[in-house]
């Protein structure tokens, strides 16, 4: 798997830093060519000599040899490699690839880099579990650097928890999964809108009309299909969840934000799958102030909403478009007359009336009805059924 591949493995000051010796061994017994960058606290850890003689090649501290002025390339480095690994990675070191610093030979080859990125962080337990730490690791895994999960157990401080450097033949199977991940990169290539989430139809600045949905099936969507190459464009409704890793989510408010967007989109994209709650209807006027409460009932006048699925259907052309279908009854009905109505490829048919299915949980049971039949599937995870999706896509740009 790993044969003739090209790693730079970064060593930073931590007491982890044993590890990267076993580490570097296993890599270049799998058959893979490994650079070695050390930050200069790094060799506090582990001696250079060690490095280079597991590696079988000089190992890299400085911008430059103080002895020749020759120059150590972090722009050629970050060419050279097939994926920069950085084991262990402190949280100092962390902190930098999220802002850019780059004080350092490691950190200017992480932002010359041209290839696939993997931490594998090493702290004590409070450190790893802070908040600056936490949205650090989020932010750099928005921008596809892989994380490779720390174990728990006893850490160097004496106390037990999460923080441990992942053990390196783990690594090494991560490192692989990476590899194998990119090389089914089917969709590369391609763009897709995905819209996920709930609309919000503002009655006054206080209230709003909305649903119940979290976002989640579109999120897992959106997700894989970035896992499978595609640029995907994620026009989201207000959610809790952060945006999958490799995602730009467009962030909207109101049907009419998500119609404007979802439109615009369309003009690049190579397909799109419907899967937000949006709005049937919006309040005809939104009072500029609170409304109070009186003696009397309040009737609210509703106007429709854009249909944004129709505008898109309308200007399908050969672009792959798929639905979703919420229902509570005649499901399959209502599900066929979406797919005939909107011009989608295929609609995923959801019921409320199946227990796991539909809004806030981690479950589905769809159906997905297309212009030939339907076939059912059983119930499973949203990542699962995102999967599923996603293969009917594929068989479809086939």
């Amino acid at each position: 798997m790993l044969n003739g591949k090209h790693i730079i493995l970064g060593i930073t000051g931590s007491i982890a830093a044993y590890k990267a010796a076993m580490l570097c061994r296993l890599l270049v017994k799998e058959g893979a060519e490994v650079r070695v960058i050390m930050t200069p606290l790094a060799k506090q850890f582990i001696t250079p000599l060690t490095m280079a003689t597991l590696s079988k090649h000089p190992i890299l501290v400085e911008f430059f040899n103080p002895e020749n002025g020759e120059w150590n390339s972090h722009v050629s480095l970050g060419e050279w490699a097939d994926m920069l690994l950085i084991a262990p990675a402190t949280a100092n070191t962390i902190a930098k690839m999220t802002t850019g610093i780059a004080d350092n030979l490691l950190l200017t080859t992480y932002l010359s880099a041209r290839s696939k990125v993997a931490v594998a962080p090493a702290m004590d337990l409070d450190m790893y579990a802070h908040i600056t730490t936490q949205q650090n690791l989020q932010t750099l895994a928005q921008r596809g650097v892989a994380i490779i999960e720390p174990a728990a157990g006893e850490l160097a401080s004496g106390l037990i928890g999460k923080g441990r450097m992942a053990e390196p033949e783990d690594i090494v199977e991560q490192v692989k999964a990476i590899f194998a991940e990119a090389e089914h990169r089917t969709l590369a290539g391609k763009r897709y809108i995905v819209t996920a989430g709930a609309t919000i139809e503002p009655i006054d600045p206080v209230r709003y009309i909305t649903n119940h949905s979290t976002g989640k099936m579109g999120y897992a969507i959106a997700e894989e299909l970035a896992r499978r190459g595609a640029e995907v464009k994620l026009i989201s409704g207000r959610t809790t969840l952060p945006a999958p890793k490799g995602v730009e989510r467009i962030d909207v408010l109101t049907a009419e934000d998500m119609y404007n967007a979802a439109v615009k989109e369309w003009n690049k994209a190579d397909g799109a799958v419907m899967c937000a709650a949006v709005a049937d209807y919006t309040p005809a006027v939104v009072a500029d102030h609170k409304l109070k409460k009186s003696d009397s009932d309040m009737r609210i006048e509703l106007k429709r909403t854009k249909d944004i699925a129709a505008a898109l259907g309308a200007n399908k052309g050969s672009r792959i478009f798929v639905g979703f279908a919420l229902e509570t009854d005649n499901e399959e009905a209502n599900a066929e007359g979406k797919l005939q109505r909107k011009n989608f490829d295929f609609v995923v048919l959801n019921s409320l009336r199946d227990k796991g299915a539909g809004f806030a949980g981690d479950t589905n049971k769809v159906t997905l009805i297309d212009h030939t039949g339907s076939q059912e599937h059983p119930l499973m995870s949203k990542r699962e059924v995102a999967a599923i999706i996603v293969d009917k896509i594929e068989t479809l740009n086939s």
